[in-house]
């Protein structure tokens, strides 16, 4: 099973990560990101998803046009863990 981060490596993550936050109602990380254009948000789904899959951690997202929101949470760990930080770095260096 996947631990839950503490709260001294949650505050740890969040120093090393640009953009992301942690939820309001839920024990996850969550950023938004904004495009030129649907094909440019589509397209980096495209490669998010090729990543997670690759992870084997898959982030919960929603697509508007040119708007892309990830939240990111281990549901085996109930909460935040190393996962979601690794992908989100991950996700940052495309």
């Amino acid at each position: 099973m996947v631990a839950k981060l503490t709260p001294a490596e949650r505050k740890a993550a969040l120093g090393e990560l640009t953009g992301w936050r942690l939820a309001a109602h839920r024990d996850a990380i969550e950023r938004s990101y904004k495009f030129r254009d649907f094909v440019e948000a589509f397209g980096f789904m495209t490669r998010v998803a090729l990543l997670a899959e690759k992870a084997d951690h898959h982030p919960e997202w929603s697509n508007v046009y040119n708007k892309v929101e990830i939240l990111l949470t281990t549901h085996d760990a109930d909460g935040l863990s190393a996962r979601d930080v690794a992908l989100a770095k991950a996700i940052d260096a495309l």
